[in-house]
């Protein structure tokens, strides 16, 4: 059975960082981070494959976040670096079974509890 854990949120001020875990159930997984905030829909924000590592960003958080993986772990990272108020949001990590990751919500099957993101001063 397919787990996906999130770990890492938090309170941070404006500028500040955080660092996003999900782990995984031992399964290779394309993962993709998402986040919704009040009234809003939920965006993809970043996505990388479960074979060559490749990544992709929304213009939104490029040169801000980055993702990795470490498959020896089972878990993927979201780096979020000069955070800024509108980052603020429950942000989400996904699984899709295969090697291609998207940032569409509708691409992935499985996905885990959400960890809540605030920035804030």
């Amino acid at each position: 059975q397919v787990q996906l854990v999130e770990s890492g949120g938090g309170l941070v001020q404006p500028g500040g960082s955080l660092r996003l875990s999900c782990a995984t159930s031992g399964f290779t997984l394309a993962i993709g981070w998402f986040r919704q905030a009040p009234g809003k829909e939920r965006e993809g924000v970043s996505c990388i494959s479960g074979s060559d590592g490749s990544t992709y960003y929304a213009e939104s958080v490029k040169g801000r976040f980055t993702i990795s993986r470490d498959n020896a772990k089972n878990t993927v990272y979201l780096q979020m670096n000069s955070l800024k108020p509108e980052d603020t949001a429950v942000y989400y990590c996904a699984g899709r079974m295969g090697h291609i990751a998207t940032i569409s919500p509708k691409d992935y099957d499985y996905w885990g509890q959400g960890t809540q993101v605030t920035v804030s001063s």
